[in-house]
């Protein structure tokens, strides 16, 4: 029996079934055209490439993999999806990632790389594709393993690191465990705030989420340049006390609002990211300025 369920990962729809005896001994792209509606088999077989499909839990990308009945295969069809060529292979796969912004490197050693992220390109992989993310592009790049140390959402730019060792990972993650890192965003948030500094402390996802928002300028137009300094580092941290506020970021699909002032995508750029080298024991910060996109929006405001 077939299942379609609310996206677990950005706006992803998955779908899930059960394989039944009729269906035993089918090959896995057949039985995905089969329980999707509208999915030839050619498209599953380019769903399998991007690493879409989960057969019992585990990712699979075999076409002609043969199902048993009791099985549970998961498929995700998000973004990567619409935005993959019907064409398959390794070339079709890697012309679609070249379509994708590409990020700068901003630091790199044998222990981890710091990296400017352009908006419109994940983070790490996904269970809707395990390509064309930040992640598996810097690993291909440079020739080895690259860890997540922690993410910034599609539709946000600026500074990531990730590892390069395990060691440095271990280190790293211990960093970002106890929020030992320095994290300034800047953020245009609709209206205009009656306060010039606040320390916004709610709650995300049940935890203790805390950020320090500092007013660098209000705009006549109807916005509010800020700058949120992240005491704490939750999923969605800033958007989700911008709401709060009532000031939600400009742009922002989720936790926004429509605005006759909307930015191209939302207004929010990791600035500065700083923390003890893993290694050496120094302290390395890094910036990032005002990304070019939002610079031409603003501008164009007046």
């Amino acid at each position: 029996m077939a299942e379609e369920g609310p996206p677990r990962h950005g706006t992803a729809t998955r779908h899930a079934f059960r394989v039944g005896r009729e269906d035993a001994g089918k090959r896995l792209d057949q039985a995905l055209a089969a329980a999707i509606p509208g999915l030839s088999r050619r498209r599953a077989r380019v769903l399998l490439e991007l690493g879409g499909v989960f057969v019992d839990g585990a990712r699979t990308k075999v076409a002609g993999r043969l199902l048993r009945a009791g099985q549970r295969v998961e498929a995700h069809l998000g973004g990567a999806f619409a935005r993959a060529q019907t064409t398959l292979g390794i070339e079709a796969r890697a012309e679609d990632e070249a379509k994708l912004p590409t990020a700068r490197v901003v630091f790199l050693d044998e222990s981890l790389v710091v990296v400017d992220k352009p908006a419109g390109l994940l983070t790490a992989p996904t269970p809707e594709s395990d390509r064309g993310n930040l992640a598996s592009i810097l690993a291909r790049q440079l020739g080895g393993p690259v860890l997540v140390v922690h993410r910034i959402d599609l539709e946000t730019s600026g500074l990531l690191v990730f590892a390069r060792t395990p060691e440095a990972n271990a280190a790293l993650a211990a960093i970002f465990q106890v929020h030992a890192v320095e994290r300034v965003y800047l953020s245009v948030w609709d209206g205009h705030p009656d306060w010039d500094e606040r320390t916004i402390e709610k709650a995300v996802a049940g935890r203790r989420a805390v950020t320090h928002v500092v007013v660098k300028q209000r705009f006549s137009w109807g916005a509010t340049l800020v700058e949120c300094r992240l005491e704490t580092g939750r999923t969605h941290q800033i958007r989700i006390h911008a709401e709060s506020a009532g000031h939600p970021v400009l742009g922002d699909r989720r936790y926004g609002r429509t605005t006759a002032y909307d930015p191209p995508r939302t207004a929010l750029h990791a600035h500065t990211l700083g923390f003890v080298h893993p290694k050496t024991g120094e302290k390395v910060t890094f910036e990032s300025p005002w990304p070019e996109d939002l610079t031409q929006w603003l501008a164009a405001r007046g």
